[in-house]
């Protein structure tokens, strides 16, 4: 299957492509080659700014009747499914900022969220569309353009690991799958060295005669990966991203995850986005009202 269908198929996106593919064993390195890949969500991104007053801010979600059969979801209008914002990381450039995670429901996850700020945590948007039962959990800078966040879908269970990439400073980001085909599997981590060369480590979720863990490594900026090594153990990356100036903290008296910056020995309070951001359920279907029957006198109006 060419990776056109099985990103429609699997993303549920509305897909804009011209693709050349080849999987080759060469010297023991698997190659998977993508060309001119662009991915456009069936959602569009929202442009609305999150105005940051100091209180905690809530991302917007609206909930489809997509969603709840996509999700298999059984919320009801009388017991509705709560929703709710995790987020996993953040990173800054400058001062831009950027967060990443998903939208989930207490059993499964609904989509990937990403968050960014052009002013220091004033104002908050969307740079990516958001993708149906996907997560987003690492990013990465290079520098103050080169930029990747991994991510996968989540539901049923974590597969079709991918990455999504910068190359102007976090304006515009770019969907490239690690996997020529629908395959089990997560990012467990990622490094770039520089703005071109890069590995990571996949979970492929089972033991056989592959191995569980597979390192991947890319030329390109991610544009293609080379199968480098395998094995039942994890395998851990050379050089691990160091931990920066930036956190997220879960506040429980809050309810609200805050975007954090070190300020000496301690952190400072940037900006804070609610954990609850509203509920699922079918719209409601109007009880229709019964025809009149015919030498029947209507019933009076009022009193």
């Amino acid at each position: 299957m060419l990776p056109g269908a099985w990103l429609h198929r699997n993303l549920e996106l509305c897909f804009l492509v011209r693709v050349r593919w080849e999987s080759d064993t060469i010297g023991g390195m698997r190659f998977l080659i993508f060309l001119s890949v662009g991915w456009v969500a069936a959602a569009q991104i929202d442009n609305h700014l999150l105005q940051n007053t100091g209180n905690p801010m809530l991302v917007d979600y609206q909930c489809s009747e997509e969603d709840i059969r996509t999700a298999g979801l059984s919320c009801t209008v009388e017991d509705p499914c709560p929703v709710f914002l995790e987020l996993a990381s953040v990173e800054a450039v400058g001062n831009r900022i950027f967060v990443a995670g998903n939208i989930h429901s207490s059993t499964t996850t609904l989509s990937s969220v990403f968050l960014s700020s052009d002013d220091a945590g004033k104002t908050w948007g969307e740079p990516h569309e958001r993708i149906r039962l996907g997560g987003l959990d690492h990013i990465q800078f290079i520098d103050f353009e080169n930029g990747w966040v991994s991510g996968e879908l989540q539901h049923p269970l974590p597969r079709d690991p991918f990455l999504l990439a910068t190359s102007d400073g976090g304006k515009t980001w770019q969907a490239r799958p690690i996997f020529a085909e629908p395959l089990f599997g997560s990012i467990l981590q990622f490094r770039f060295s520089s703005r071109t060369n890069g590995s990571l480590v996949v979970d492929r979720g089972r033991t056989g005669e592959s191995g569980r863990y597979e390192m991947y490594e890319t030329p390109n900026a991610g544009e293609t990966w080379m199968l480098r090594q395998t094995n039942e153990r994890l395998i851990e990356l050379m050089s691990a991203i160091p931990k920066g100036d930036w956190r997220l903290r879960a506040d429980a008296s809050s309810k609200s995850y805050r975007v954090e910056r070190r300020a000496g020995n301690g952190w400072h309070s940037v900006a804070a986005f609610s954990v609850s951001i509203g509920a699922c359920k079918p719209a409601e279907v109007p009880v229709p009202t019964a025809p009149p029957i015919e030498g029947v006198p209507a019933a009076p109006q009022g009193s």
